[in-house]
């Protein structure tokens, strides 16, 4: 019996159902993006399968999936009972922004119902294909064995392969391109892993992970890259206070429920190479909000401390780990419009967060900064919160605190995908933000959480203490691939800056690579709602011009436009936050220059204030010019960036 079902144009009808049972399709299913230019081919035959092309051009091969659930293998001979079509149209408005205030979400969708109590929906969108297996078993409780998800390309594809040493890892890594063939089942990955199929870019990654562990990546020795995931963690051993490694693993990768759906598999198309930064895919495959009231969510800046190792000068007091460091950190915040402050490691005596250095009283400052309009974060190892979980979480809510930054969990199997829910769960009860450091798989999971206000899992400014890894053009890169996950907490912000034959590594007194320009630009191109700066209050206070922008620029978005962008070399990014629009551009180590084209700005008159790298940047990362003219949407302007450099600007009524 041969089905050749049209799941896209006039075909498509919302509740449109086909009847097949106990039929396999040896014909493709088709399923089609909205506007037409992506199109799925869905195969039931010995095993399920799809392929994708874009603009009639094979992209894809075979891409098979199943999974093995106890001992029956979803997938498999699949029988098809029957498809059901519908499209989708509607939107999104996070109550805490990343790139948009509103997100459309627009797709076609098949769910393909088989024999064996499962099934498999896929969705197209404009900007990607979507898929997930979802689950009505018998048993309560079941062990998923393992997962296929294979990503077969057309051709040897150039990727940009973020490739790590193990499932141990913080995912702090470079996007660095590699031919598809050049990877083997040894060289696992991180993701996103962002495949240059010459006319677009394909970014493989996934959403809504939840009772499961997080999806990595294998090569094959071919064009295909192959899921693979940390398996359940049965044995650990305990490292200082923080590294808890897996010391004995399970032949499974989770033990869930026999009636769920399962995570989003992702592949994310642009057309061009800025798509990637507005593509908001795996925001809109998250489960939607568990905070039922998010009105207390508060975005904002803060003034951190680790970065800049609390090298605080021209003060009457000795700076360190100390109630008088904080209270000054706390008048610097107070006094340039900042947020937050972060207590970072040294506030309490390592492995119990109950335990207070004598130095620091925090309920002092958390009162102190209160009156002054400022909130306190709190650092904590993950396993040693986990331990005191409610007693410390408690404790917090009477002290005040308005957030907890939680480090160093190193993992993604189920065990840690779970702890990343349920911390983001209990401090959402208490009214405090969730900043999760030491892995990437929280970003995923902001639209779920949205008091989960941003994660690192990204090789970022701190790298510059201990190594020259983080530099131009890895900013150049980060924007079109870990960015495409979800906000990350790059940490940026210093205000000691060196061209790359200058740079050197000082842990205690740390510089960035580049230019001034390039450092204030970052806070425009990088998202997270929550946006640190990094350096020291006594180098920002001589700084006016660049503080004056660190203290105006905001940490979300109402409106993101890509001006120009190129993966690994540069970005130009113009983004709204209300009635004011700012621009933010970086270049790698070669200088560019840039026209930009204002026709986004409304009608009327605008002031355009700018920095950007001065005629001697290239010789001193400090040197920025700032100027201010006014702009219409008919004004175009050009910029010059020095190697390394930016240019950052704030355009108002």
């Amino acid at each position: 019996m041969r089905h050749a079902i049209a799941l896209g144009r006039a075909l498509l009808l919302v509740g449109c159902v086909a009847d097949l049972s106990h039929a396999q399709t040896a014909a493709p299913l088709i399923l089609e993006s909205p506007d037409q230019r992506i199109r799925v081919r869905i195969t039931v035959a010995d095993r399920l399968s799809y392929a994708i092309d874009v603009d009639d051009r094979a992209i894809t091969g075979a891409c098979t999936l199943s999974m093995r659930i106890d001992q029956q293998v979803l997938g498999a001979a699949p029988r098809l009972l029957k498809s059901t079509a519908r499209r989708h149209d509607g939107v999104v408005e996070p109550p805490v922004r990343q790139k948009a205030a509103r997100l459309r979400d627009h797709y076609n969708e098949v769910r393909l119902d088989f024999d064996g109590q499962y099934a498999v929906v896929f969705r197209a969108y404009d900007e990607g294909v979507a898929y997930r297996f979802e689950t009505s078993l018998a048993e309560a409780d079941v062990t998923v064995v393992a997962e296929d998800a294979t990503f077969a390309f057309a051709a040897d594809f150039p990727v940009y392969y973020p490739e790590e040493q193990s499932f141990f890892s913080h995912n702090e890594r470079h996007y660095l391109p590699r031919a598809l063939s050049d990877l083997a089942a040894k060289n696992i990955a991180s993701l996103p892993a962002v495949v240059d199929a010459r006319d677009v870019k394909v970014a493989i990654a996934e959403s809504d992970v939840e009772h499961y562990p997080g999806l990595w990546l294998r090569g094959t020795g071919g064009r295909a890259l192959a899921a693979t995931f940390p398996p359940y963690a049965l044995d650990e051993t305990l490292t200082r206070d923080r590294d808890l490694r897996v010391t004995t693993a399970a032949d499974y990768i989770a033990r869930t429920s026999g009636t769920r759906t399962y995570p989003w598999r992702i592949l994310g198309i642009a057309h061009d190479d800025g798509a990637l930064i507005t593509n908001a895919l795996v925001y809109l495959l998250a489960s939607p909000s568990r905070v039922a009231d998010t009105s207390w969510i508060r975005p904002g800046k803060v003034a951190w401390d680790w970065w800049n190792a609390n090298n605080i000068f021209g003060v009457d007091f000795a700076a360190g780990l100390n109630t008088a460091t904080y209270r000054h950190y706390i008048d610097f915040a107070a006094a340039n419009g900042l947020q937050y402050v972060i207590l970072d490691e040294g506030w309490y005596r390592l492995g119990n967060v109950l335990d207070v250095v004598p130095q620091i009283d925090v309920a002092g400052l958390t009162a102190y900064a209160k009156g002054k309009g400022v909130g306190i974060i709190l650092w904590v190892v993950w396993n040693t919160l986990d331990a005191q979980l409610i007693p410390a979480l408690d404790q917090f809510e009477r002290w005040g605190v308005q957030g907890i930054k939680v480090d160093f969990m190193q993992r993604d199997d189920q065990k840690v995908i779970d702890y990343y829910h349920r911390i983001s769960a209990e401090a959402a009860k208490r009214k405090m933000l969730v900043d999760f450091h030491g892995n990437q798989k929280p970003a995923l999971m902001t639209r779920t959480w949205p008091n989960l206000i941003t994660t690192e899992g990204v090789r970022g400014l701190e790298w510059a203490k201990w190594s020259a890894h983080a530099h131009p053009d890895h900013d150049a890169t980060l924007p079109f691939t870990r960015m495409f996950l979800g906000p990350m907490d790059y940490t940026p912000g210093a205000m000691i800056n060196a061209p790359q034959k200058d740079f050197a590594v000082v842990f205690n007194r740390p510089m960035s690579q580049g230019t001034r320009a390039h450092q204030l630009a970052l806070y425009v191109i990088f998202e997270s709602p929550l946006q640190m700066l990094a350096d020291s209050p006594s180098n920002y206070r001589p700084e006016t011009a660049s503080m004056g922008f660190l203290s105006a620029v905001p940490t979300t978005w109402d409106e993101t436009r890509v001006l120009e962008g190129r993966i690994g070399d540069y970005v130009v990014l113009a983004r709204r936050s209300g009635r004011e629009w700012y621009i933010g551009a970086i270049t790698d180590w070669t200088p560019r220059e840039f026209t930009l084209d204002l026709s986004f700005l409304p009608s009327g008159t605008f002031t355009l204030e700018s920095h950007a790298d001065g005629p001697n940047a290239s010789r001193r990362g400090e040197d920025v010019s700032t100027a201010t003219q006014r702009v219409t949407a008919s004004s175009k302007v050009t910029i010059a960036l020095a190697p390394g450099g930016g240019y950052a600007a704030r355009i108002r009524p």
